[in-house]
């Protein structure tokens, strides 16, 4: 799959690979299963942040994250079952520095787009696989990893919020049903990005 120029049917193609990869309906198991591991997630964030003013969250969002993308490399690259354990493998493998990515990967966006909305955005598109990166290799440390997300995403920014923005009408249409029906979306998303960065990573290791 070449990603050397932007092609709706390249972007339709992941998104029609991350529906298969996960059972090509909203209710099929591994579907449901990617819904749990996010609304956990999710939870979780919320629980400590509001336990903590807000202060706690930042310890653990970037770990679990690192954990969700686990789950998600698993489903795409070998048809594994989820594991809801998977999600916290990051605490007990390489806490200190998911952490730290996690923490200083908002932060920077942050900053940017306190500038501009744009600069925010493409900031955050620049280092959207630094945590699949840390992931794959974990020996690296936070800053190798923006490093090489932000390479890797040199000439594939645009296709990035493309492929993105493309399921704004899904959320949409999902927030039609009291708002639940965006749950559903986040699978479908989030297995979408997770190929793009599988596919940009076999044309960058070529």
């Amino acid at each position: 799959m070449n990603l050397d120029t932007i092609d709706v049917h390249i972007l339709k193609l992941l998104k029609e690979n991350a529906r298969k990869q996960l059972g090509n309906s909203i209710f099929a198991t591994k579907w449901l299963m990617v819904l749990l591991v996010a609304f956990i997630q999710s939870a979780l964030v919320a629980v400590v942040s509001s336990a903590t003013g807000g202060i706690g969250s930042i310890f653990i969002s970037g770990t679990l994250y690192y954990g969700f993308v686990r789950i998600l490399l698993s489903i795409i690259r070998s048809n594994a079952e989820v594991e809801l354990s998977d999600l916290f493998c990051g605490f007990k493998e390489n806490w200190e520095q998911t952490f730290i990515l996690g923490f200083l990967r908002s932060l920077l966006i942050s900053l940017w787009s306190l500038l501009f909305v744009i600069p925010g955005i493409i900031k955050a598109c620049s280092y959207g696989l630094a945590t699949y990166i840390q992931h794959d290799s974990p020996n690296k440390n936070w800053k190798t990893c923006l490093d090489e997300s932000a390479k890797m995403m040199e000439g594939h920014k645009w296709q990035f919020f493309c492929l993105n923005l493309s399921f704004i009408g899904w959320y949409i249409l999902g927030s039609l049903c009291f708002g639940i029906g965006t749950l559903f979306v986040i699978p479908y998303h989030e297995t979408a990005n997770a190929n793009f960065y599988e596919a940009l990573r076999a044309e960058y290791e070529n």
